[in-house]
Protein backbone atom coordinates (compact mmCIF):
# COMPACT_ATOMS: atom_id res chain seq x y z
CA UNK A 1 0.00 0.00 0.00
CA UNK A 2 3.27 2.33 0.94
CA UNK A 3 4.73 1.60 -2.54
CA UNK A 4 1.03 2.19 -4.26
CA UNK A 5 1.01 5.60 -2.93
CA UNK A 6 4.56 6.90 -3.24
CA UNK A 7 4.22 5.42 -6.73
CA UNK A 8 1.00 7.82 -7.34
CA UNK A 9 2.94 10.48 -5.72
CA UNK A 10 5.41 10.64 -8.52
CA UNK A 11 3.80 10.58 -11.02
CA UNK A 12 1.35 13.12 -9.89
CA UNK A 13 4.35 15.18 -9.20
CA UNK A 14 6.01 14.02 -12.88
CA UNK A 15 2.52 15.53 -14.58
CA UNK A 16 2.73 18.55 -12.49
CA UNK A 17 6.01 19.14 -13.30
CA UNK A 18 5.53 18.04 -17.07
CA UNK A 19 2.39 20.82 -17.14
CA UNK A 20 4.44 23.43 -15.81
CA UNK A 21 7.80 23.24 -18.55
CA UNK A 22 6.42 21.18 -21.17
CA UNK A 23 9.05 20.24 -24.12
CA UNK A 24 7.89 21.98 -27.43
CA UNK A 25 5.92 20.72 -30.35
CA UNK A 26 6.23 22.96 -33.46
CA UNK A 27 5.11 21.29 -36.34
CA UNK A 28 2.86 19.33 -37.95
CA UNK A 29 4.04 15.54 -36.60
CA UNK A 30 6.40 16.66 -33.80
CA UNK A 31 10.19 18.02 -33.59
CA UNK A 32 11.81 16.18 -36.15
CA UNK A 33 8.64 16.50 -38.16
CA UNK A 34 8.73 12.27 -38.49
CA UNK A 35 6.33 11.25 -35.51
CA UNK A 36 8.69 9.95 -33.41
CA UNK A 37 8.81 11.69 -30.25
CA UNK A 38 11.64 11.63 -27.33
CA UNK A 39 8.23 11.84 -24.51
CA UNK A 40 8.85 9.77 -21.50
CA UNK A 41 5.87 8.18 -19.11
CA UNK A 42 3.34 9.23 -21.74
CA UNK A 43 -0.30 8.08 -21.10
CA UNK A 44 -1.13 4.31 -21.69
CA UNK A 45 -5.29 4.94 -20.71
CA UNK A 46 -7.94 7.20 -20.88
CA UNK A 47 -11.12 7.97 -21.76
CA UNK A 48 -13.72 11.03 -22.03
CA UNK A 49 -13.91 11.19 -18.41
CA UNK A 50 -10.71 9.39 -16.95
CA UNK A 51 -7.38 11.38 -16.44
CA UNK A 52 -8.22 14.17 -18.44
CA UNK A 53 -6.43 17.19 -16.97
CA UNK A 54 -8.86 19.58 -19.10
CA UNK A 55 -11.15 19.71 -22.23
CA UNK A 56 -11.93 22.57 -23.72
CA UNK A 57 -14.69 23.29 -26.39
CA UNK A 58 -12.94 24.54 -29.98
CA UNK A 59 -15.19 26.64 -32.20
CA UNK A 60 -15.20 26.44 -35.61
CA UNK A 61 -14.24 23.79 -37.99
CA UNK A 62 -10.18 22.42 -38.49
CA UNK A 63 -8.26 19.34 -38.74
CA UNK A 64 -4.89 21.03 -38.26
CA UNK A 65 -2.89 19.59 -35.31
CA UNK A 66 -2.25 21.74 -32.33
CA UNK A 67 1.38 23.11 -32.04
CA UNK A 68 3.18 23.78 -28.62
CA UNK A 69 5.84 26.15 -27.35
CA UNK A 70 6.61 27.29 -23.79
CA UNK A 71 3.07 26.94 -22.05
CA UNK A 72 1.48 27.82 -25.22
CA UNK A 73 -0.92 25.59 -27.64
CA UNK A 74 -1.84 27.17 -30.90
CA UNK A 75 -4.29 25.76 -33.62
CA UNK A 76 -6.10 27.14 -36.30
CA UNK A 77 -9.81 27.01 -37.34
CA UNK A 78 -12.51 28.04 -39.46
CA UNK A 79 -16.11 29.57 -38.76
CA UNK A 80 -18.19 28.45 -41.55
CA UNK A 81 -21.52 29.48 -43.49
CA UNK A 82 -22.37 26.48 -44.95
CA UNK A 83 -24.41 26.97 -47.89
CA UNK A 84 -28.34 25.28 -48.42
CA UNK A 85 -28.59 22.15 -50.53
CA UNK A 86 -29.99 24.55 -53.09
CA UNK A 87 -27.09 27.04 -53.02
CA UNK A 88 -25.03 24.64 -53.12
CA UNK A 89 -26.26 22.81 -55.93
CA UNK A 90 -26.16 25.87 -58.05
CA UNK A 91 -22.97 26.96 -57.25
CA UNK A 92 -21.64 23.56 -58.38
CA UNK A 93 -23.79 22.92 -60.98
CA UNK A 94 -20.75 23.45 -63.58
CA UNK A 95 -18.18 20.78 -61.27
CA UNK A 96 -16.60 17.55 -61.59
CA UNK A 97 -19.26 15.08 -60.49
CA UNK A 98 -17.27 13.86 -57.48
CA UNK A 99 -17.28 17.14 -56.19
CA UNK A 100 -21.10 17.66 -56.11
CA UNK A 101 -21.45 14.61 -54.45
CA UNK A 102 -18.46 14.70 -51.98
CA UNK A 103 -18.19 18.39 -51.37
CA UNK A 104 -19.23 21.40 -48.87
CA UNK A 105 -19.09 24.73 -49.97
CA UNK A 106 -19.64 28.11 -47.56
CA UNK A 107 -21.21 31.42 -48.48
CA UNK A 108 -18.39 32.72 -45.95
CA UNK A 109 -15.06 31.47 -43.80
CA UNK A 110 -13.57 33.26 -40.88
CA UNK A 111 -10.04 31.92 -40.58
CA UNK A 112 -8.84 31.91 -37.18
CA UNK A 113 -5.68 31.03 -34.50
CA UNK A 114 -6.49 30.00 -31.14
CA UNK A 115 -4.87 29.97 -28.28
CA UNK A 116 -4.81 28.04 -25.28
CA UNK A 117 -3.03 27.81 -22.20
CA UNK A 118 -1.43 23.93 -21.43
CA UNK A 119 -1.37 23.89 -17.89
CA UNK A 120 -5.31 25.31 -17.61
CA UNK A 121 -6.96 24.58 -20.63
CA UNK A 122 -8.23 28.33 -20.97
CA UNK A 123 -8.15 30.15 -23.88
CA UNK A 124 -6.15 33.20 -23.92
CA UNK A 125 -6.67 34.59 -27.52
CA UNK A 126 -8.54 34.34 -30.65
CA UNK A 127 -6.97 36.04 -33.79
CA UNK A 128 -9.12 36.71 -36.91
CA UNK A 129 -6.53 35.70 -39.80
CA UNK A 130 -8.43 36.10 -42.70
CA UNK A 131 -12.24 36.70 -44.11
CA UNK A 132 -12.85 34.79 -47.50
CA UNK A 133 -16.52 35.57 -49.11
CA UNK A 134 -17.61 33.05 -51.60
CA UNK A 135 -14.64 30.79 -50.48
CA UNK A 136 -14.53 27.21 -53.06
CA UNK A 137 -15.54 23.61 -51.85
CA UNK A 138 -14.14 21.46 -49.67
CA UNK A 139 -14.32 17.95 -49.34
CA UNK A 140 -16.77 16.60 -46.81
CA UNK A 141 -13.48 15.11 -44.89
CA UNK A 142 -11.53 18.19 -44.78
CA UNK A 143 -11.93 21.46 -43.40
CA UNK A 144 -10.72 25.16 -44.50
CA UNK A 145 -8.51 25.11 -41.45
CA UNK A 146 -6.42 21.71 -42.30
CA UNK A 147 -2.85 22.72 -42.81
CA UNK A 148 -0.77 22.22 -39.40
CA UNK A 149 0.53 25.99 -38.01
CA UNK A 150 4.59 26.29 -37.57
CA UNK A 151 6.19 27.44 -34.37
CA UNK A 152 9.66 28.96 -33.93
CA UNK A 153 10.06 31.35 -30.75
CA UNK A 154 7.30 33.87 -30.74
CA UNK A 155 6.62 33.03 -34.27
CA UNK A 156 3.77 31.33 -35.62
CA UNK A 157 3.05 30.83 -39.38
CA UNK A 158 -0.50 30.05 -40.29
CA UNK A 159 -0.80 28.28 -43.90
CA UNK A 160 -4.69 28.06 -45.68
CA UNK A 161 -3.67 27.28 -49.01
CA UNK A 162 -5.54 29.36 -51.40
CA UNK A 163 -6.13 31.48 -48.70
CA UNK A 164 -3.50 32.43 -47.57
CA UNK A 165 -0.23 32.20 -45.57
CA UNK A 166 0.48 34.79 -42.54
CA UNK A 167 3.01 35.46 -39.68
CA UNK A 168 1.97 35.91 -35.93
CA UNK A 169 4.05 37.32 -33.25
CA UNK A 170 2.81 35.49 -30.62
CA UNK A 171 3.64 37.88 -27.56
CA UNK A 172 2.27 40.74 -29.17
CA UNK A 173 -0.80 38.92 -31.06
CA UNK A 174 -0.08 41.07 -34.12
CA UNK A 175 0.24 39.89 -37.53
CA UNK A 176 3.77 40.66 -38.74
CA UNK A 177 3.19 39.54 -42.54
CA UNK A 178 0.55 38.08 -44.89
CA UNK A 179 1.11 36.28 -48.15
CA UNK A 180 -2.07 36.02 -50.37
CA UNK A 181 0.14 34.77 -53.52
CA UNK A 182 -0.70 31.09 -53.77
CA UNK A 183 -4.36 31.18 -54.67
CA UNK A 184 -4.81 27.71 -56.14
CA UNK A 185 -7.64 25.74 -56.47
CA UNK A 186 -7.57 22.30 -55.24
CA UNK A 187 -10.98 20.83 -55.66
CA UNK A 188 -11.09 19.64 -51.92
CA UNK A 189 -9.20 22.17 -50.37
CA UNK A 190 -5.81 22.72 -48.24
CA UNK A 191 -4.10 20.17 -46.96
CA UNK A 192 -0.06 20.10 -46.87
CA UNK A 193 1.71 21.97 -43.93
CA UNK A 194 4.18 24.28 -43.86
CA UNK A 195 7.88 24.06 -43.13
CA UNK A 196 10.69 26.21 -41.99
CA UNK A 197 14.24 25.44 -43.26
CA UNK A 198 16.93 28.31 -41.93
CA UNK A 199 15.31 31.48 -43.04
CA UNK A 200 12.66 29.93 -45.44
CA UNK A 201 9.59 29.37 -44.91
CA UNK A 202 8.31 26.05 -47.59
CA UNK A 203 5.36 25.85 -49.23
CA UNK A 204 3.53 22.61 -51.33
CA UNK A 205 1.59 24.29 -53.97
CA UNK A 206 0.25 22.00 -56.27
CA UNK A 207 -3.12 22.58 -57.48
CA UNK A 208 -5.39 21.43 -59.93
CA UNK A 209 -4.30 24.58 -62.10
CA UNK A 210 -0.82 24.88 -61.01
CA UNK A 211 1.55 23.17 -59.79
CA UNK A 212 5.08 24.26 -57.97
CA UNK A 213 7.13 24.43 -54.41
CA UNK A 214 7.48 27.98 -53.14
CA UNK A 215 9.42 29.40 -50.24
CA UNK A 216 8.35 33.05 -48.38
CA UNK A 217 11.11 34.86 -46.32
CA UNK A 218 9.84 34.02 -42.72
CA UNK A 219 10.75 38.04 -41.75
CA UNK A 220 9.35 39.47 -44.54
CA UNK A 221 6.51 36.88 -46.23
CA UNK A 222 7.84 37.98 -49.48
CA UNK A 223 8.53 35.11 -51.80
CA UNK A 224 11.93 33.91 -52.32
CA UNK A 225 11.96 31.51 -55.09
CA UNK A 226 9.40 29.57 -57.08
CA UNK A 227 10.07 26.21 -58.56
CA UNK A 228 7.60 24.55 -61.02
CA UNK A 229 7.22 20.48 -60.81
CA UNK A 230 8.40 18.30 -63.46
CA UNK A 231 6.04 17.53 -66.75
CA UNK A 232 3.44 15.37 -66.42
CA UNK A 233 1.78 12.63 -68.63
CA UNK A 234 -1.73 13.37 -67.76
CA UNK A 235 -3.29 16.65 -68.97
CA UNK A 236 -5.88 16.28 -66.48
CA UNK A 237 -5.12 18.56 -63.75
CA UNK A 238 -7.38 16.67 -61.17
CA UNK A 239 -4.16 14.38 -61.35
CA UNK A 240 -1.85 16.41 -60.63
CA UNK A 241 -3.14 18.04 -57.20
CA UNK A 242 -1.21 16.61 -53.90
CA UNK A 243 -1.13 17.92 -50.41
CA UNK A 244 2.01 15.98 -49.07
CA UNK A 245 4.27 18.35 -46.18
CA UNK A 246 7.58 18.56 -47.04
CA UNK A 247 9.97 16.74 -45.21
CA UNK A 248 13.62 18.09 -44.55
CA UNK A 249 16.79 15.69 -44.65
CA UNK A 250 20.41 16.12 -43.78
CA UNK A 251 21.97 13.82 -46.06
CA UNK A 252 25.77 13.74 -47.22
CA UNK A 253 26.34 16.66 -45.91
CA UNK A 254 23.36 18.94 -47.42
CA UNK A 255 19.87 19.55 -46.46
CA UNK A 256 17.25 18.41 -48.86
CA UNK A 257 13.18 19.34 -48.68
CA UNK A 258 11.45 16.32 -50.24
CA UNK A 259 8.16 16.86 -51.50
CA UNK A 260 6.30 13.88 -53.15
CA UNK A 261 3.20 15.05 -55.54
CA UNK A 262 1.32 14.02 -58.55
CA UNK A 263 3.32 11.17 -60.63
CA UNK A 264 6.94 12.18 -58.87
CA UNK A 265 8.87 12.67 -55.80
CA UNK A 266 11.38 15.74 -55.96
CA UNK A 267 14.24 17.32 -53.60
CA UNK A 268 15.26 20.54 -53.39
CA UNK A 269 17.92 22.65 -52.32
CA UNK A 270 16.33 25.21 -49.56
CA UNK A 271 18.03 28.07 -50.07
CA UNK A 272 17.72 28.33 -54.16
CA UNK A 273 14.53 26.13 -54.95
CA UNK A 274 16.82 24.41 -57.08
CA UNK A 275 15.45 20.48 -57.76
CA UNK A 276 18.46 18.35 -56.47
CA UNK A 277 16.66 14.96 -57.99
CA UNK A 278 13.37 13.64 -58.97
CA UNK A 279 11.53 10.16 -58.87
CA UNK A 280 8.47 8.97 -60.94
CA UNK A 281 7.05 7.23 -58.63
CA UNK A 282 3.81 6.04 -61.54
CA UNK A 283 0.46 7.46 -61.66
CA UNK A 284 -0.34 8.51 -58.28
CA UNK A 285 -2.00 11.98 -57.03
CA UNK A 286 -3.55 13.71 -54.26
CA UNK A 287 -0.74 12.62 -52.01
CA UNK A 288 -1.23 13.67 -48.40
CA UNK A 289 1.35 11.27 -46.38
CA UNK A 290 4.36 13.10 -45.19
CA UNK A 291 7.34 11.31 -45.93
CA UNK A 292 9.67 9.42 -43.19
CA UNK A 293 13.42 9.26 -43.80
CA UNK A 294 16.32 6.88 -42.11
CA UNK A 295 19.75 6.31 -43.25
CA UNK A 296 19.99 7.75 -46.64
CA UNK A 297 16.08 6.44 -47.78
CA UNK A 298 13.17 8.08 -48.16
CA UNK A 299 10.20 6.33 -47.67
CA UNK A 300 6.91 8.33 -49.32
CA UNK A 301 3.31 6.75 -50.52
CA UNK A 302 2.72 7.78 -53.85
CA UNK A 303 -0.77 8.05 -53.21
CA UNK A 304 -4.28 7.39 -55.14
CA UNK A 305 -4.79 5.52 -58.60
CA UNK A 306 -2.52 1.68 -56.87
CA UNK A 307 -0.80 3.45 -53.41
CA UNK A 308 2.18 2.43 -53.10
CA UNK A 309 5.36 2.82 -50.18
CA UNK A 310 8.59 3.23 -52.01
CA UNK A 311 12.09 3.30 -50.90
CA UNK A 312 14.23 6.01 -52.58
CA UNK A 313 18.11 6.58 -51.82
CA UNK A 314 18.54 10.01 -51.46
CA UNK A 315 22.03 10.28 -52.73
CA UNK A 316 21.18 10.98 -56.84
CA UNK A 317 20.89 13.56 -58.88
CA UNK A 318 18.67 14.10 -61.51
CA UNK A 319 15.94 11.82 -62.96
CA UNK A 320 17.08 8.22 -60.79
CA UNK A 321 13.68 6.49 -61.46
CA UNK A 322 16.21 3.87 -62.99
CA UNK A 323 18.86 3.68 -60.58
CA UNK A 324 17.47 4.68 -56.42
CA UNK A 325 14.27 2.82 -56.10
CA UNK A 326 15.04 -0.20 -53.85
CA UNK A 327 11.57 -1.65 -53.22
CA UNK A 328 8.02 -0.76 -53.44
CA UNK A 329 5.07 -2.02 -51.41
CA UNK A 330 1.82 -2.27 -52.35
CA UNK A 331 -0.55 -3.84 -50.16
CA UNK A 332 -2.82 -1.51 -47.64
CA UNK A 333 -0.75 1.59 -48.24
CA UNK A 334 -2.10 4.79 -46.66
CA UNK A 335 -3.74 7.89 -48.63
CA UNK A 336 -4.24 10.11 -46.18
CA UNK A 337 -2.14 8.95 -42.61
CA UNK A 338 1.89 8.95 -42.47
CA UNK A 339 4.09 6.24 -42.17
CA UNK A 340 6.17 5.90 -39.25
CA UNK A 341 9.60 4.31 -38.64
CA UNK A 342 10.75 2.07 -35.49
CA UNK A 343 14.28 0.24 -35.41
CA UNK A 344 14.42 -1.11 -38.72
CA UNK A 345 10.37 -1.49 -39.74
CA UNK A 346 7.56 0.87 -40.80
CA UNK A 347 4.55 0.97 -39.17
CA UNK A 348 1.37 1.95 -40.86
CA UNK A 349 -2.32 1.92 -41.13
CA UNK A 350 -4.77 2.11 -44.29
CA UNK A 351 -7.59 5.24 -44.77
CA UNK A 352 -9.75 2.00 -44.00
CA UNK A 353 -8.03 0.93 -40.71
CA UNK A 354 -5.65 -2.32 -41.60
CA UNK A 355 -2.41 -1.89 -39.69
CA UNK A 356 0.77 -2.89 -41.59
CA UNK A 357 4.31 -3.59 -40.41
CA UNK A 358 7.25 -3.52 -43.40
CA UNK A 359 10.84 -4.07 -43.05
CA UNK A 360 12.43 -1.51 -44.31
CA UNK A 361 15.72 -3.08 -45.53
CA UNK A 362 13.42 -5.37 -47.59
CA UNK A 363 10.12 -4.30 -48.75
CA UNK A 364 9.01 -7.35 -47.21
CA UNK A 365 5.51 -7.36 -45.11
CA UNK A 366 6.25 -8.41 -41.58
CA UNK A 367 2.80 -8.28 -40.19
CA UNK A 368 -0.77 -7.15 -41.10
CA UNK A 369 -3.99 -6.77 -38.47
CA UNK A 370 -7.42 -5.17 -39.08
CA UNK A 371 -8.07 -2.06 -36.54
CA UNK A 372 -11.34 -1.17 -37.85
CA UNK A 373 -12.32 2.16 -38.21
CA UNK A 374 -11.33 5.12 -41.00
CA UNK A 375 -7.90 6.66 -39.84
CA UNK A 376 -7.17 10.32 -41.32
CA UNK A 377 -4.69 11.14 -37.86
CA UNK A 378 -1.24 9.79 -38.62
CA UNK A 379 0.93 7.47 -35.95
CA UNK A 380 3.10 8.71 -33.49
CA UNK A 381 5.94 6.72 -31.20
CA UNK A 382 6.41 7.89 -28.11
CA UNK A 383 7.87 5.65 -25.06
CA UNK A 384 7.98 2.81 -27.11
CA UNK A 385 4.88 2.53 -27.91
CA UNK A 386 2.98 3.42 -31.34
CA UNK A 387 -0.22 5.26 -31.29
CA UNK A 388 -2.90 5.03 -33.69
CA UNK A 389 -6.19 7.72 -33.56
CA UNK A 390 -9.38 6.37 -35.85
CA UNK A 391 -11.91 8.57 -36.68
CA UNK A 392 -14.33 7.33 -34.21
CA UNK A 393 -12.07 9.00 -31.42
CA UNK A 394 -10.61 5.61 -30.66
CA UNK A 395 -6.55 5.19 -30.52
CA UNK A 396 -5.20 2.07 -30.26
CA UNK A 397 -1.59 1.41 -28.72
CA UNK A 398 0.63 -1.04 -30.15
CA UNK A 399 3.77 -2.42 -28.82
CA UNK A 400 6.66 -2.15 -31.58
CA UNK A 401 7.90 -5.27 -32.92
CA UNK A 402 7.26 -8.59 -35.34
CA UNK A 403 3.63 -9.61 -34.18
CA UNK A 404 1.06 -7.20 -33.89
CA UNK A 405 0.69 -6.87 -29.81
CA UNK A 406 -2.13 -4.60 -29.02
CA UNK A 407 -1.64 -2.91 -24.99
CA UNK A 408 -4.21 -0.81 -24.86
CA UNK A 409 -7.21 0.65 -26.15
CA UNK A 410 -8.40 4.22 -25.32
CA UNK A 411 -12.38 6.10 -26.52
CA UNK A 412 -12.67 9.46 -26.53
CA UNK A 413 -15.97 9.15 -28.03
CA UNK A 414 -15.27 12.40 -30.40
CA UNK A 415 -13.88 12.14 -34.06
CA UNK A 416 -10.35 12.42 -34.58
CA UNK A 417 -8.72 13.91 -37.42
CA UNK A 418 -5.85 15.78 -36.06
CA UNK A 419 -2.68 13.89 -35.30
CA UNK A 420 -1.42 14.25 -31.26
CA UNK A 421 1.30 15.80 -29.85
CA UNK A 422 3.32 13.94 -26.85
CA UNK A 423 4.53 15.25 -24.35
CA UNK A 424 6.49 14.30 -20.60
CA UNK A 425 4.07 12.46 -18.92
CA UNK A 426 1.16 13.93 -21.00
CA UNK A 427 -0.43 14.02 -24.88
CA UNK A 428 -2.73 16.28 -26.38
CA UNK A 429 -5.26 15.51 -28.40
CA UNK A 430 -8.07 17.79 -30.76
CA UNK A 431 -11.36 16.14 -31.86
CA UNK A 432 -13.88 17.55 -33.89
CA UNK A 433 -15.31 19.48 -30.62
CA UNK A 434 -12.41 19.50 -28.00
CA UNK A 435 -9.08 19.80 -27.54
CA UNK A 436 -8.47 17.89 -24.74
CA UNK A 437 -4.94 17.07 -22.54
CA UNK A 438 -4.33 13.48 -21.11
CA UNK A 439 -1.80 13.11 -18.16
CA UNK A 440 -1.05 9.76 -16.26
CA UNK A 441 -3.29 8.23 -13.77
CA UNK A 442 -2.44 7.06 -10.40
Amino acid sequence: MIRACALALLVAIGSQVSAAAPDGWPQFRGPNGDGVSDAKNVPLHWSATENVAWKTPIPGKGWSSPVLVGDKIWLTTALVEFLSDEEKAERLKDAKPFMKNSSNIASDVKLQAIEVDYKTGEVVRTLDLFEVERPLAVHLTNSYASPTPVVEGNLLYCYFGTYGTCCIDTQSAEVVWKNNENALEYYVGPGSSPVLVGDKLILTCDGVNEQYITALDKKTGETAWKTSRPPYRTEDGDQKKAYATPLVVETNGKTQVIIPGAQWVCSYDPETGKELWRCDHGSGFSNVPRPIYNDGIVYICSGFMRPQLVAIRTDGEGDVTQTHIDWTFSRQVPTTPSPVYVDGKIYMVSDRGVATCVDAITGKDVWTNRMGGNYSASPTVADGRIYFCNEAGLTTVIKPGDEYDVLAENDLGERIMASPIFLDGNLVIRTSDHLFRIQNGK
